[in-house]
């Protein structure tokens, strides 16, 4: 039963891009540590099978009884699949390479497209009194990142900045143009984001300029900059603010989730 004190149901964004290392997981981890620090609560569905994300903050193989995979076909208590991280404010439902089958198990699933949006919304979700739900899709625009997109209210795309990083985005802008038409007429963009900046480096500025240009206000003006400290706190098992709060990867975290938090606070003006 949902808390008749609660006005408004969490915010969804998939964080999706089908190239792998963009940052897709590493922006999920600290954009929803940086969310929890300033005072939201926030889940992460671990979508890819890979599991970065669920190690990434601290949740062990061995601990993953109940994944993603076991939410998607509820074959588990709700209570066993949400974990706490370390980070306060900060949940996971976790995933295991279990989660690569499921592509095809759900084939034959008639509603296979809307298995992440109807768990997503089940009842004992509101118990959770959640603000925000990212979701780390899989390197690939396969079943799962469709169901991440038919179940979110928009998509968050992580850009590195390299050559040819605009190239990319054509199938995953028509991706989701497709599934605006077919599934969730409501999806948005929630922006793209420029990752592993190098302000040293003329072809980050390129890169900047070129998505601006073509992508205009779809563009965070936060940018993430290259920045060792954001990946070495993975190997902790830590999210940057808790690895080193005061890096610069740290600081561009905190100030792409206050720009979050003021679009919809300005959109629900």
């Amino acid at each position: 039963m949902s808390d008749p004190l609660r006005l408004t149901s969490p915010r969804i964004i998939a964080v999706a891009n089908q190239k792998g290392g963009v940052g897709k997981t590493t922006t999920t981890i600290n954009l929803g540590a940086a969310l929890a620090e300033s005072g939201s609560r926030v889940l992460i569905v671990d979508l890819d099978p890979q599991g970065n994300a669920s190690t990434g903050l601290g949740i062990e193989a061995d601990s993953r009884t109940y994944t993603t995979y076991d939410f998607l076909l509820d074959e588990a208590p709700f209570a066993d699949i949400v974990q706490q991280t370390a980070h306060e404010g900060l949940l996971i439902i976790p995933a295991t390479v279990d989660l690569s089958s499921a592509d095809i198990e759900l084939l034959a699933n008639e509603k296979r497209s809307f298995l992440l949006h109807d768990a997503l919304r089940q009842p004992a979700m509101d118990g959770l009194l959640l603000d925000y739900i990212l979701i780390d899709c899989p390197p690939s625009l396969n079943l799962l990142t469709v169901n991440a997109m038919v179940a979110s209210h928009s998509v968050l795309i992580p850009l590195q900045s390299e050559f040819f990083a605009l190239e990319g985005l054509s199938q995953l802008m028509l991706t989701i143009r497709e599934v605006r038409q077919s599934a969730n007429p409501d999806l948005r963009i929630e922006g793209v984001l420029l990752t592993m900046v190098d302000a040293r480096n003329n072809l980050s500025a390129q890169v900047e300029n070129d998505a601006r240009e073509n992508l205009g206000d779809l563009v965070f003006q936060t940018r993430i900059p290259r920045n060792v400290r954001v990946s070495e706190a993975p190997s902790y098992a830590l999210p940057v603010l808790n690895y080193d709060p005061a890096s610069k990867g740290a600081q561009a975290y905190r100030e792409l989730a206050r720009e979050i938090v003021q679009k919809h606070a300005r959109a629900a003006a």
